[in-house]
């Protein structure tokens, strides 16, 4: 019984860590559309860097999160990438927010 056991949780560690990739892949996906549709001169008056530099890094997040991030391992790409769409998403955005450059 314990050799099931373990083959048990193998499963669950990747279940869960597909869940991780594709939620990360996700999310920047969504924070490069947001970014898209925002005006470029907002991101210099929030004091970061360009809008194009967002997008490139929001897109190489979430290809390197498919292309990197294996079945039942937690990859370190997929790491990068969640954190930099969180980055985006908690603190450009909300920037953008606060100085009206943002419908959303």
């Amino acid at each position: 019984m314990p050799e099931f056991d373990a083959v048990f949780a193998l499963e669950v560690r990747g279940v869960v860590s597909q869940i991780i990739r594709y939620g990360a892949v996700l999310l920047c996906l969504l924070a490069c559309i947001h970014c898209a549709a925002q005006k470029a001169d907002a991101f210099s008056v929030v004091g970061t860097l360009s809008k194009g530099a967002w997008i490139g890094i929001l897109i190489l997040g979430a290809v390197f999160a498919l292309v990197f991030g294996a079945y039942g391992r937690p990859s370190f790409f997929v790491l990068i990438a969640l954190a930099a769409s969180l980055v985006y998403l908690l603190d450009i955005r909300t920037g953008l927010k606060d100085i009206g450059g943002s419908a959303y």
